[in-house]
Order: structure tokens, then C-alpha cells, then sequence
């Protein structure tokens, strides 16, 4: 897949082009450029600390929405073990945009349920570009009563811009079944993750995103509007979305100091799309951990403190 390189990024890539002319030339000639290489080499790695340690809201955003980074099934093949995809929400059908399953995390038996988007046209046809319709949520609900059934965790990966907003997801009571997944999420029974993988929009990610722990990835974002959608409605104009997005708090890091987040996870410069395998070691590890911690607390104590931990959420103080 070739992909364009984002605005921000094209320093980076300029550098890349002339280290590879760089050894071209050296290769090809009996002039010894090794000193030359080596320090476009420094050159490069320092370009890309500088940029990918300073990122803007906005940048973080366009990261969030890279179509090569890991999807839900990256991550549910190759962070799992065995994961077993179940079909349907034994109501209406089964729905491409949210895939599920049982699977092993390191020791813990999991059913573990996310948002997936496409690679290619064709497929974001498929997967409706990550937005799931009422039968996904209720796919995603009988996943967590089985898990509670059968004593596993459950794991949600989050990355949609948002619920299926169409006339049919209307028809099937859209709204109602999100609801009813944040009262069930409330008090399920067994221990819960959510991990935002990507984009997190809105309703569409809060129906799989009640959890016992909430966590991020570095570069992802979790928001109840999009960037896009704020400018439109405060600034008339999507062009505002820059500035949208730094208002609107979404970062891993600006979540992590309101409390909405229980934890950043790391990806490798660049984005996860730049090391697929290190990205799946960190979720990995991050999950593993957080469900060894869960798995040790009594069931009751677990759904206090997950109330207490949502009572929580939106407290403020004014200043005057």
C-alpha cells in the first residue's frame, strides 16, 4: 500500500530520500562516504525525535486515522492467542464493523470485542469504515454475558468515528442499544478493559468503552465529537479543526491528567504503523498487566470501584 506522507512528516521522508541517494552514490562509486552517511543518518533520527515528540492534538489526530496502523483484528490475531471469532447478535445479524470473539491474554481467557476498519474501498464498504449499527453492540453485549457466563475477562479495542448514523441503524434503535451496553457495561460481573486503539468518537466508542480500566494508545484519540464536527458547529468551518482539536482535550495525555484514562500506552516514533510488531507487545503487556491486577479483586469490590470510578468523571471547579 502507498501511502501519502502527512504535511508534518515530509521533513522526515526528504531526509530518507537523500540517506538513500547517500548510499546509492557510496555504492556505486570507490569515494568512501561512510562519515557522510552517519551523520544523515544522526541528522534523520534527530528530525524525527524532534518531530514526533512535539506532536499537536491535530497531528495526533491524523496519526489516529492512518490507514496502515493495526486494526482490532491486528491486534486480536497477533496480542491474543487462539482468538475464535463468534457471528451475530442472535436478533438480527451479524455486523462486519465490529468483530468479536474468544481469545487468551497471556493467562486470562478473554472475549475480547472491537471496532474494525479497511485497508481499501472495498473493504471500508464491508466494515462500514468502523461504524457499527445496532446488531454490532448487541453482537458486543452478548459477548460480555457470555464472558460473565463463563467467568472470562473482557476486552474491548476501541476505533470508530462514530456509531452507523443511517436511516436503517435509526430503524434498529441505534441509541437504545448503546444505552443499554453502558447500563450492562456498568455491571457486568467479571473484569473489564477498554483500550482506544485508534479513534474514539463519540457514542460509538462509549458502547464498548465502560470498563474497569480505560487505556490508550500514544497516539490515539477518544472524544465526544470530532474534530471535524466541532469546527463545523463553533467555528462554521472545518477548516477551524486544528484548533478544535486542541480545545476539545483529546489526547492520551490530556485524558490521562483529567482522569478519563487510566493509562498511555507507548508507541514506537512515528506512530504504530511504523513497528506493528512493537505496538502489539506494548498492548499486550499493558492488558496482561491490568488484568492481573483485576483478576485478584473480589467481584463485588470490582463494581464499587467501577462506580466510583465513573461517579468521578466530569467534576470540576470553577475559578473565579
Amino acid at each position: 500500500m502507498k501511502l501519502q506522507p502527512l504535511e508534518f512528516e515530509k521533513p522526515v521522508l526528504e531526509l530518507e530520500a537523500k540517506l538513500a541517494d547517500l548510499r546509492s552514490s557510496s555504492n556505486a562509486s570507490d569515494i568512501n562516504l561512510e562519515a557522510e552517511v552517519q551523520r544523515m543518518e544522526e541528522k534523520l533520527e534527530q528530525t524525527r525525535r524532534e518531530i514526533y515528540s512535539n506532536l499537536t492534538a491535530w497531528q495526533r489526530v491524523q496519526l489516529a486515522r492512518h490507514p496502515a496502523r493495526p486494526f482490532s483484528l491486528d491486534y486480536m490475531q497477533l496480542s491474543f492467542n487462539d482468538f475464535t471469532e463468534l457471528h451475530g447478535d442472535r436478533l438480527f445479524g451479524d455486523d462486519s464493523a465490529m468483530p468479536g470473539g474468544f481469545a487468551l491474554m497471556g493467562k486470562h481467557k478473554c472475549a475480547v470485542i472491537g471496532h474494525q476498519k479497511g485497508r481499501d474501498t472495498k473493504e471500508n464498504l464491508r466494515r462500514n469504515f468502523g461504524s457499527a449499527h445496532p446488531e454490532g453492540y448487541r453482537k458486543a453485549l452478548r459477548l460480555m454475558r457470555l464472558a460473565e457466563k463463563f467467568g472470562m475477562s473482557f476486552v474491548s479495542l476501541i476505533d470508530t468515528p462514530g456509531a452507523y448514523p443511517g436511516v436503517g441503524a435509526e430503524e434498529r434503535h441505534i441509541s437504545e442499544a448503546i444505552g443499554l451496553n453502558l447500563k450492562e457495561m456498568m455491571t457486568l460481573r467479571t473484569p473489564t478493559v477498554a483500550v482506544v486503539i485508534g479513534e474514539g468518537g463519540s457514542g460509538g466508542a462509549l458502547g464498548i468503552g465502560v470498563a474497569d480500566r480505560v487505556l490508550m494508545l500514544e497516539n490515539a484519540y477518544y472524544s465526544v465529537i470530532s474534530p471535524e464536527g466541532c469546527a463545523a458547529i463553533l467555528w462554521k468551518h472545518r477548516k477551524h479543526a486544528p484548533e478544535a482539536a486542541e480545545a476539545l482535550k483529546l489526547t492520551g495525555a490530556d485524558l490521562l491528567n483529567l482522569g478519563l484514562v487510566d493509562e498511555v500506552i507507548p508507541e514506537p516514533l512515528g506512530g504504530a504503523h511504523q513497528d506493528q510488531s512493537a505496538a502489539v507487545l506494548n498492548l499486550r503487556k499493558a492488558v496482561t498487566r491490568h488484568l492481573d491486577e483485576l483478576s485478584v479483586k473480589p467481584l463485588d469490590a470490582l463494581l464499587e470501584e467501577r462506580y466510583a470510578k465513573f461517579r468521578k468523571v466530569g467534576e470540576f471547579a470553577e475559578v473565579l
